[in-house]
């Protein structure tokens, strides 16, 4: 426990023992343990997307051990999946290193417009395999949106009755807003507001653009003069959107892309205050070795900051 963990802690302090002990967890895991910093490596693509999309790039992440592994090496604060995956390594893995389990997932073989993601587990099941949170998706911009609200509101209600906090995926995608809209700084900022209105005690949500979706938002933008032009300014405004800054808001590290860009990105949010990366296809569809290295070098950009 360091001076800036108890901070952190503080703004929980509504909290029972449980959950400000799991956050604890999270916060003092790992290469960044005690920083208030934290990377996770989540891994619900194969769900999500499909296997081989998932996993033919490099066929050693078919094996959900695989996961367990790279995330202890790479001292990463958490892994994040779904029950399955979960299910698998978690009694060998036990103790090793905070699990989060995603209680919701949708696939890509039905695409509407409007998406709502399946409740996929329990909080029974996050307490029976050791979980030190739950995980959960939200599409603000759904015409879903308000099930998926109800359903965060109870599930959350009863994970912090037994000392498991929240993990609030706040994804903004449905017939209420544009493709650019999804990851525009008004919208995502909006988003964070509303994962942290909802309870959540962690936010992750994707680093976001300099794109405007609202008109009535755009106004207000211009007139008190936001600082929206790099995205260290646009991180900045989303964490300060979470309570003031005072709400862990962590950023997804989004589709595969090359390795200086990965992290270019970061830099850009350490900058901004980000208090970390959420990183999945970026790492474990690199060979294992690349993946630790990368995990590794975006930790250090964290702790430097």
């Amino acid at each position: 426990m360091t001076p800036r963990v108890k901070e952190i802690l503080s703004w929980y302090s509504s909290e029972n023992p449980g959950v400000l002990t799991n956050l604890n967890r999270l916060l003092c895991t790992g290469n960044l343990a005690g920083t208030g910093k934290m990377v996770i490596l989540p891994v619900d693509q194969g769900f999500e997307h499909g296997p081989a999309r998932s996993f033919a790039i490099n066929p050693e992440g078919y094996d959900p051990s695989y996961h367990f592994q790279l995330a202890k090496d790479s001292g990463c604060n958490a892994y994040a999946a779904p029950l399955g995956f979960l299910s698998q390594g978690a009694a060998e893995n036990a103790g090793e290193i905070p699990l989060i389990l995603k209680l919701n997932n949708s696939d890509s073989l039905y695409s509407g417009s409007d998406p709502c993601s399946a409740i996929t587990g329990s909080v029974d099941d996050a307490l029976r395999l050791g979980c030190a949170a739950i995980g959960f998706t939200i599409y603000p911009g759904s015409s879903m949106r308000g099930e998926m609200y109800q359903q965060i509101r109870e599930l959350s209600e009863e994970a912090r009755s037994v000392g498991i906090p929240t993990v609030l995926w706040s994804y903004p995608r449905g017939s209420g807003v544009s493709k650019d809209g999804e990851t525009a700084i008004d919208v995502v900022a909006y988003a964070a507001q509303i994962a942290a209105q909802l309870g959540a005690h962690i936010i992750k949500v994707k680093p976001p653009t300099a794109h405007i979706e609202q008109d009535a938002a755009r106004k207000v933008y211009e007139k008190e003069g936001i600082k929206i032009d790099s995205l260290s300014d646009r991180i900045q405004h989303v964490v300060q959107s979470a309570f003031g800054g005072k709400r862990i808001v962590i950023f997804s590290g989004g589709a595969a892309k090359g390795e200086a860009e990965v992290l270019e990105e970061i830099k850009g949010i350490a900058a901004g205050g980000g208090f970390g990366s959420i990183v999945g296809r970026n790492a474990f569809q690199r060979p294992k070795a690349d993946a630790v290295k990368l995990l590794e070098t975006i930790q250090g950009i964290y702790k430097a900051a």
